[in-house]
Formats: structure tokens, sequence, C-alpha cells
């Protein structure tokens, strides 16, 4: 009887609101409409904790279904639906078929909505932990998090993983959504000891507000409306802390322009177009082009709309200079009084993404604002433990860890810390095979190492190396199986060379790693690291001129690739050496194979570790049915392997 009469009384208010509506003028609406500030925030929370519901109830108690659509969702309440004969009201949010199917969510939904206070974008992001990449997506725009937590369960490892990754996209408040309240008989000790277990976990997460909510997101209990069957809760309902709660943040007085592209419609007119990511622009500042140091003052300020005399954050725009500069894509410009900074080392958090493993060493490609760059890790200094917040040593990130890294760029880019600029300080790493979206990350420093180190300039260059030696300096990078004969070819090679009067060096895999390389092991981050250094060798032995050989199995594609592009494609010769496994394992000159497939070696190339071979090498050789002698001739009559220096 309480319940129906709660919902008679809920009706009513509804009716009364919609009939206010209705007696208001389009323009008044309207124009209390512009009048309302946005909130975006998220929901979030472990799987099945109720998020799709809870939003789907929302909409329904703020009056933003129309007859149709509620007409269509009783339908489909019946058909996918797991409330019986009742509305299903997370499927007013989960729209995706699978979605339906598994009564779970997959890919982040946004709804909007408003009340008379305010207006709303909300992301309903996925539950499961193989979605984080998707929960990461919707907190990047947040502004608060709303997060669920079931009464019967309490606080899960994925709630602690959501409230972590909350913390570290900036958001500042969370309003604990203690839900599912009716299935534990409205029970205040469960409430106190969910509120009081999250306030402990939360104390280093840097978080200004938690407001804890009683709530049935099914039955609406402290949705809209104080429920009944909390008189033990004083506090708000959840619309009526959304309606009222402060979420401004610390405006960035900075002005960040990130170019989008170059706009030039006809020869009269060439402006830089972009959106203003934070801070202000006037006609007459005096902008700076960060990368370049270049500065021109602001002639005109153009929009689809017409001209400005000034923009602001948010405002898509076109800027034209008084004066010819050059700029592109990926550049950033900033007022000159106000400038901004550049690095090529920082440490960061990543949130990792993809299946394969993240390792130190390894190549990606960096995207941070327009900007794109080579980049790499160049350690891992902690994971974070979930569970207790505790950070934990690591040598490789596997899918869905958190950890903080060290980065270095291949050339120094724009940016900031991501507590003061979401913009500058947040930034994705993507595969450059696969193209892949592997990690997203937030800066958390410069190194100032990266600040103190500057390259000297000497005065012997590479080509007086090379006049000196009467040939240019390159590197013939083998690569191939165990056994496949690539130190054999590479020391043959180097008698013909040296026999020619030309100066040579072997970097062998062997001989490397009893010196060099003695600290690494044979795992796949140990390998990644393996070869860069060597590429880092070999550059330097370019440099003075040799004609460096490398005899390394070298298993990976994107690792000969991170080599080619150090060294340079003109300076870099892949001769793959391909041996079938049959004849290699034949040949076993070390008994590798044989101890291999005894279980003895857990990480043997072509047995129980990958080997990738060149899809594009500058020369293929087989070894299985050729002399030696044969082989050297073939390489040397390649006309990449030698070349005289030029004059």
């Amino acid at each position: 009887m309480a319940r129906t009469t709660q919902n008679a009384r809920r009706n009513r208010s509804r009716e009364n609101a919609r009939t206010s509506i209705l007696a208001t003028s389009m323009d008044d609406f309207l124009a209390n409409q512009q009048r309302q500030d946005l909130l975006r925030f998220m929901t979030c929370g472990s799987v099945d904790d109720g998020k799709s519901t809870l939003i789907g109830r929302m909409l329904w108690e703020a009056q933003q279904i129309f007859d149709d659509q509620l007409a269509a969702l009783a339908s489909e309440s019946r058909k996918y639906g797991t409330q019986g004969q009742n509305i299903d009201f997370a499927l007013l949010v989960d729209g995706l078929v699978a979605e339906r199917e598994q009564g779970i969510t997959i890919d982040v939904a946004y709804r909007f909505f408003a009340t008379s206070k305010r207006k709303f974008i909300v992301a309903d992001t996925p539950g499961h932990e193989q979605y984080t990449r998707n929960m990461v997506t919707g907190a990047s725009t947040a502004d608060l998090a709303v997060l669920l937590v079931d009464a019967r369960t309490g606080l899960l490892t994925q709630t602690r993983r959501h409230a972590y990754l909350a913390s570290l996209m900036g958001l500042r408040h969370v309003a604990l959504a203690i839900n599912k309240m009716d299935l534990v008989g409205f029970d205040s000790t469960i409430y106190h000891e969910i509120q009081d277990a999250f306030e402990q976990f939360a104390k280093s997460l840097g978080f200004v507000s938690i407001t804890a909510i009683p709530v049935s997101a099914l039955l609406g209990d402290n949705i809209t409306e104080r429920s009944a069957h909390t008189p033990w809760y004083q506090g708000p309902t959840l619309l009526g802390y959304l309606d009222t709660v402060d979420v401004k943040r610390a405006s960035e007085c900075r002005m960040v322009f990130p170019v989008q592209w170059v706009n030039r419609p006809d020869a009269n007119f060439r402006g830089f177009s972009g959106t203003v990511s934070q801070g202000e622009v006037k006609v007459g500042d005096e902008i700076r082009v960060t990368a370049s140091g270049q500065t021109a003052l602001v002639a005109e300020i153009v929009t689809m709309d017409g001209t400005l005399d000034k923009a602001q954050a948010g405002d898509a725009i076109t800027l034209r200079l008084d004066r010819e500069i050059d700029a592109s894509r990926g550049d950033v410009m900033a007022v000159s009084s106000s400038p901004l900074e550049m690095t090529d080392q920082f440490e960061a958090t990543l949130v990792w993404m993809h299946e394969d493993a993240g390792v130190t060493g390894r190549s990606y490609d960096l995207k941070l604002a327009n900007q794109w760059v080579g980049t790499s890790m160049t350690s891992i200094r902690h994971r974070v433990n979930i569970d207790t917040l505790a950070q934990e040593a690591c040598k490789q990130l596997r899918l869905n860890d958190i950890a903080v890294c060290n980065l270095a760029t291949a050339k120094p880019i724009v940016f900031d810390a991501y507590e003061r600029s979401r913009t500058l300080g947040s930034f994705i790493l993507v595969d450059r095979f696969t193209h892949a979206t592997v990690a997203a990350g937030m800066i958390l420093h410069s190194l100032r190492r990266s600040q103190n180190v500057h390259r000297q300039v000497l005065s012997i260059t590479r080509a007086d190396r090379e006049r000196l030696n009467g040939h240019r300096g390159k590197v013939i990078w083998f690569t191939g199986l165990s056994g496949s004969g690539k130190s054999t070819l590479a020391n043959a090679l180097e008698v013909e060379l040296h026999g020619r009067g030309m100066r040579t060096y072997i970097l062998d895999g062997d001989n490397v790693r009893q010196g060099l390389n003695k600290d690494l092991g044979f795992t796949e981050g140990d390998r990644v690291e393996n070869i860069r250094r060597i590429a880092e060798v070999a550059k330097l032995m370019m440099d003075a001129g040799l004609i460096v050989m490398t005899a390394f199995i070298s298993p990976y594609r994107r690792e000969r690739e991170m080599a080619r592009e150090l060294i340079g494609a003109d300076n870099f010769v892949e001769v793959f050496v391909n041996t079938s496994l049959e004849v290699c394992e034949r040949r076993d000159i070390k008994g590798l194979y044989k101890q291999a497939r005894a279980g003895k070696i857990p990480n043997m190339t072509g047995i129980n570790s990958p080997y990738e071979p060149p899809e594009n090498p500058t020369l293929t050789v087989e070894t299985g049915n050729q002399t030696v002698e044969s082989l050297v001739k073939q390489l040397i009559s390649h006309g990449s392997l030698i070349s005289t220096p030029s004059s």
C-alpha cells in the first residue's frame, strides 16, 4: 500500500511538472534553457550494479521520455527486459543489440536531459573489466562521477578500479549511489558500512567531495523525492544533488590553441583553424607558435557566424594573423605573454588498453592534442594494485593495468601536467603496425633531465669520416632464426669487405650479451630492449663511418622497423636469412632447440616464442642449399650494400 501511494504521488508530481512546462510559453522555456549551465557526469561501477537502470529512471523522472518511446520501451521490456512484465529502464540506454541480449553495457552511451535548474549530459560506461577503455572515454569529458555500488555485494575490484580511474581523469566529485537498497530491506547499517569502506579506500584519491546516497534505481527511491523507506537518511536526493553540486574547476588562464588545419580558400586569405582549448584570445594579441617561437598579431577571428573580437575556450575559430608565419597541423599556439612548455621526456600514468603487452623500448605513436610523435617507454616505475592502491614492481603492462611510466619522444612536444590542462596533459599511444589505440596516458610532470641535456656540435662530421674511409657508413641488419647462418654470413662478409680495405664491425647477438646487454634475459620486454640498445650502438658506429653488421634474431617486426627509423631507411640494409625451422633444428649448433623441445628453454624463438619474418626485406638469402661464398657474392653485388661518399 505504501509503495502504491508513493508511486501515485510521484505520478501526480510528474503530471503537474508536465502541465507547468506546457503552460510556459515556448520563448520563456527556451530562454530558461539558455540560462542553465551544463553538467557532464558519468555513471560507473561494477557490472550489474544498475547504471543503465539508474539513467533510465532519471530520464523518466525528468519527463524526458515521449509517449511513443514509452510504448516502445514497454514492448522491448517484454522482449529483452529483466523485470518480468514491468518496465526495464536500462533499455533506454543500452542501445546495442548485444547489450540487450546480454543485459550488459558494452559501449559508452550518452544521453541528454534537463531539469528546471540544469542541463545534463550523462555517459553510461560499461562495468566489465574488458571495457575499461570505454570507461576512460566516458571519464575524459565528465565533471563528476556517479559511482554505483550494489548494496548486496559492497565494494568490488571493478568499483575500486573505476573510482581510481575517475580520480586519474581529474574528477573531483563523486556521488556514491548505493543501489538496490530495496533488496537489503533499506538497512541503514549496510549503507553506512559501504560509505565508510569507500571513504577509507578513497582517502588518497584526491576527491573534493564524496556524497553517499541510498537509492533504488528500479523503484525510484531517493532519485527525485525522498523515500519513506529511508527516514534515517537526511542527505539530498540524487537529482537534487546533481542540480546543486558545484563542480567548477580552477580556471586555466593560459590560452591553448592546437592548429587543426591551415585554412586557405583563396590566395587572399590564410588562417589557422581549430578550437580554443583553454583561456581566451583577442584581436590584437601577440600569438606565439610554441615549437618554432615565431610570433604574429591576431588580425581577425573568423567563425561560421562572422567575426569576433574575442574567442574563449570551446570556440571553433580561424585565426588570421598580420603576417605570414610557418605553422601547420599539430602546432600549438599560445599568447606570447603566457608561453607553453615543451619536453621530450616525462613521467605519466598509463592505462593499458590492449591485449598485446606494453614493454619498455618498443616504439609507439603518441597523439597529444593534434601532435603526433614517435615515443617509447623508457621505464615502468610501478603498477598500481587496484584493491590496495599499493605500488608493485612490473616489467611489462597487461590489459587494464594502470602504471606510472617514464616516456621519451622522438622530438619535443608541447605539454602540461594533466591536473592543470586536460588538453596538453592527456594523450593516447597507438600501435604503429595495427594502428590500434593501446593506452591512454595522463602526464604527471616533465623529467628535468630532458631540459638539461643538449646535443653537442662536433667539428668532425660523419661526412668527413666517410671521405677519410672512402666509403659510406651502413648498417647491414641480418635477421633470422637461431642457426639460420646469420653470424657465419656476417663474418664471411666482413672478411671480404676488410680485404677490400673497408672499415667494418660486427655486432653479434651472443657477443653483445656478454657485455653491453648482459643484464637482459629473453622475455619479450628484454628482447625489445636488446634490439633498442643495438640499434643505438649501430647508429653511433655508422656515424663513425663504419659498415656495421648486426647478427641478431630480432624476432619482432616492430623493433626492426624501429631500428630502420632510428638509423634511417637509406642507411639500413635488412637481410632476411630465410632458413626453415627444420634446417635450423638439424643444425642446432648450440643445442638450443633440443633444450627448448625438452622444456628447458622457455622463450626459444620458433618453438615457444614467435618469429615475425620481414615483409619487405632489402635482400633475402637462403642458406639451405647455397655455399657461403656464393651468398657473399650475392650480397656484394647488391647495389645498396656499398657506396662511395659524396664529394
